[in-house]
């Protein structure tokens, strides 16, 4: 008699795996994959490669992050793979000049970080963690042009994004063109079953497919998300546009940058950034749909939702009520930090103010703010941007939508 399977059925797992998917490449070999794992017993391996180049993660990376945890709950084997050594190198994708390299060190303390914060997604307990150096540091030279030698040049820049660089004049290094092979290596070593990556990865990913081939490995299905725009609406989400909602940011931050966005997101949002089930889903976009109900509501639930993911129940309610005595009440926050000013030096530069307190990294961040009339003190909007502050008393100074500190002078 066989053994029971202890992976929910096909058809259970396909449900799960296409949700708020972009492409399965090629949906028969999964299948095939998924049959071949129930009947055998054998968990599949199923592989994310992590770009350790920026460490602070927002919700466009949960959306791969919280698919690999969805495998993880049909039962098969997560290996989030560091690129501390392909991050030396600077993934291409999706670029129009080469990414600046880091350091190893970088890349490990970056990984690291990377991997603290995906816990808040993933079940650490269950989630199987390499470095890429494991294996790519221990190619010589001559494994490199072995490996070079099974992948045409024409191919290599089939990439839109090389593409578009050679039509323009803007230079490719030759280090660019190893990245998609090295990524590819990452695939041979654990002998992956399945690889996720967003939209942007697809001609990465497909080379992982055919370096297998190569060394006569079952090439890896590719599982592609989509890219979550940010809460400008228009681009993907990116911290360096400052369009985005960080997963480690406060239940203040998340619930205000939440409501923020276009509701033509709120679906998107909820399907990709959020774990509630598809039934709760239907009645989402039956509701976005309605004239009876104004999308700000489920813009709050939406918020709520998020907050509650990555911080508490409570803190999400707390959040909400914050948010309305500030903006809907126009009050202030219930606790505001404290700035102590040196009484010698009282009268500070509206700027130097701004920087101080911790508000803005530089003087031109700082000008910047004020010239878009996002400076207050005391509820009295600043316009100058050579404003001479005098702090002879409690003030309360604001910059931006959410951010408070009382100014006492010592």
């Amino acid at each position: 008699m066989s053994k029971k399977s202890f992976f929910p059925s096909l058809n259970e797992q396909i449900d799960l795996i296409k949700r708020g998917t972009s492409e399965i490449i090629p949906e028969e070999e999964l299948i095939q994959k998924l049959e071949r794992s129930i009947k055998e017993n054998i968990p599949l391996k199923i592989k994310l490669g992590c770009d350790p180049t920026r460490p602070d993660l927002h919700l466009g990376h949960s959306v791969v992050l919280r698919k690999l945890a969805q495998f993880q709950e049909l039962g098969h084997q997560a290996i989030l793979i560091i690129g501390d050594f392909t991050g030396m190198i600077g993934d291409p994708s999706g670029r129009n000049s080469a990414r600046p390299p880091l350091s190893f060190e970088e890349a490990r303390e970056n990984g690291k970080s990377y991997f603290e914060q995906a816990s808040k997604i993933l079940h650490p307990e269950k989630t199987t963690i390499v470095y890429n150096s494991e294996w790519l540091s221990k190619m010589n030279f001559s494994d490199v042009i072995k490996l070079a030698s099974k992948y045409t040049v024409a191919r290599m820049l089939e990439r839109d994004d090389f593409t578009k660089r050679l039509k323009n004049g803007v230079p490719i290094s030759m280090h660019e063109i190893l990245y998609p092979l090295a990524q590819a290596m990452d695939s041979v070593a654990i002998e992956s079953d399945v690889e996720l990556g967003g939209t942007d990865q697809k001609f990465n990913l497909l080379v992982g497919r055919d370096i297998q081939r190569e060394f006569n490995i079952a090439p890896q299905v590719i599982l592609t998300m989509p890219l979550l725009i940010g809460t400008d609406g228009v681009e993907k989400m990116s911290k360096s546009l400052d369009n985005y909602i960080g997963i480690n940011e406060s239940p203040k931050e998340i619930y205000g940058k939440t409501l923020s966005i276009p509701d033509n997101l709120i679906y998107d949002y909820f399907l990709l950034a959020t774990d509630i089930d598809k039934n709760e889903l239907k009645l989402i976009e039956q509701d976005i749909t309605s004239q009876s109900i104004n999308p700000r509501d489920i813009k709050r639930k939406l918020a709520r939702k998020l907050v509650e993911m990555y911080h508490t129940v409570e803190a999400s309610i707390e959040a909400e009520r914050e948010f309305d005595n500030i903006f809907i009440k126009k009050g202030l926050p219930d606790e505001i930090p404290e700035f102590l000013v040196d009484s010698s030096k009282s009268e500070l530069d509206i700027l130097d103010l701004i920087v101080n307190v911790g508000f803005a990294p530089s003087k031109s961040e700082a000008r910047r703010l004020v010239a878009q009339g996002g400076v207050s003190i005391d509820g009295d909007k600043i316009s100058d941007i050579k404003e001479i502050i005098k702090i002879n008393k409690e003030k309360i100074l604001k910059v931006g939508k959410r951010n408070f500190v009382k100014l006492i002078c010592k």
